[in-house]
């Protein structure tokens, strides 16, 4: 005959009930990992490509975006051009694919704070240089990233117009990728995103 389990023991958890809490905590830590893993920059403002054509990309990013952030997105670039002239973790095709010398020889970076200049039509109707278009485009430029093989630029404002004139164009660098930067302006040593 079998024994009757007093009250006041606890029965032990049946194997399946266990396996079911294995999953539901394995899936729960697998998902805390991946956010962890892939989670935005947080040091440079959120940005998108809208367009790019041959070597020339224009970028978004959004309307209250201060010069400052900005200036933080173009030394991500320079940092990037300097250190690995490798752009695809910034989001962006290769601009000299065939080339045997490096798939990013040449990039010219327009940084818009409205998407619609952001568009491939308009992008196109740019680099076909259409009047009105040309001007307007280079008016509502937020930001200006240009690498030429070793040659670097980049600037905050208007490239053309009365602002830009006005001195509401900064140019924050210019000259070769193998100049020395100034003090206060080295690349941060990269921290590494993986808990282990």
């Amino acid at each position: 005959m079998p024994q009757r389990q007093s009250h006041g023991e606890k029965k032990p958890l049946d194997i399946v009930v266990k396996l079911g809490l294995g999953v539901l905590i394995g899936s729960f830590a697998l998902i805390w990992g991946g956010m962890f893993l892939t989670r935005p920059d947080r040091s440079i403002p959120p940005f998108s490509i809208g367009s790019q054509a041959g070597h020339v990309v224009a970028a978004h990013v959004p309307p209250w975006t201060t010069d400052q952030q900005i200036e933080t997105l173009l030394a991500r670039f320079r940092k990037v051009g300097r250190q690995t002239h490798d752009f695809a973790a910034m989001k962006i095709q290769p601009t000299t694919p065939g080339d045997p010398e490096g798939r990013y020889r040449r990039i010219v970076v327009y940084i818009f704070t409205s998407d619609g200049w952001t568009e491939p039509e308009m992008l196109q109707k740019y680099l076909a240089g259409e009047p009105g278009v040309r001007v307007n485009v280079e008016k509502a430029v937020r930001g200006y990233y240009r690498l030429e093989d070793q040659e670097e630029e980049g600037r905050v404002g208007p490239i053309s117009g009365p602002d830009a004139a006005g001195g509401a164009t900064r140019i924050l660098f210019k000259g070769r990728v193998t100049d020395p930067l100034p003090a206060g302006a080295e690349p941060e040593p990269e921290t590494s995103l993986s808990p282990l």
